[in-house]
């Protein structure tokens, strides 16, 4: 049975299902970071995916940089699943601008992480509604 690691819950807000996987929004609003967890139990490398799954995987990634891309104006989409720390299997998808207060570095332990407030992620939601019209259920719909 799928459970979402204890630190993937801890820093992130859900935003919602994919066919394969949860996403989520990092709470770092330095960043517009998302997080593809797919809802397998005991995975923690691609590899580890049925082939079905790795490629299910790879389209919602696809189509997830394609929105975020469009939604925050990026100059580069950062993808990655790394793991050392969370070994849940989860892919990083992170909208990059010049601007951001990391460029050109990596994200990661850069800069103290900035909490959403509760506005700014109803926004967020609200762009990527527009956007995820088929194949993708609201965290608010799933309950």
């Amino acid at each position: 049975m799928f459970v979402l690691d204890s630190r993937l819950q801890a820093d992130t807000v859900p935003i919602g299902d994919f066919s394969l996987c949860r996403l989520l929004l990092s709470n770092d609003s330095n960043y517009p970071w998302f997080v593809l967890v797919p809802k397998r139990a005991d995975i923690s490398e691609i590899f580890e995916l049925a082939l079905e799954d790795q490629l299910q995987l790879w389209q919602e990634t696809t189509v997830l940089s394609v929105i975020l891309n469009k939604v925050f104006a990026a100059d580069k989409i950062n993808v990655a699943a790394l793991g050392n720390v969370v070994s849940q299997l989860h892919m990083h998808v992170i909208a990059r601008r010049h601007s951001d207060p990391a460029w050109p570095a990596p994200v990661w332990g850069k800069h103290p992480a900035q909490p959403y407030t509760a506005q700014q992620v109803s926004t967020i939601v609200q762009q990527l509604r527009s956007e995820l019209t088929v194949g993708f259920t609201f965290a608010e719909e799933l309950s």
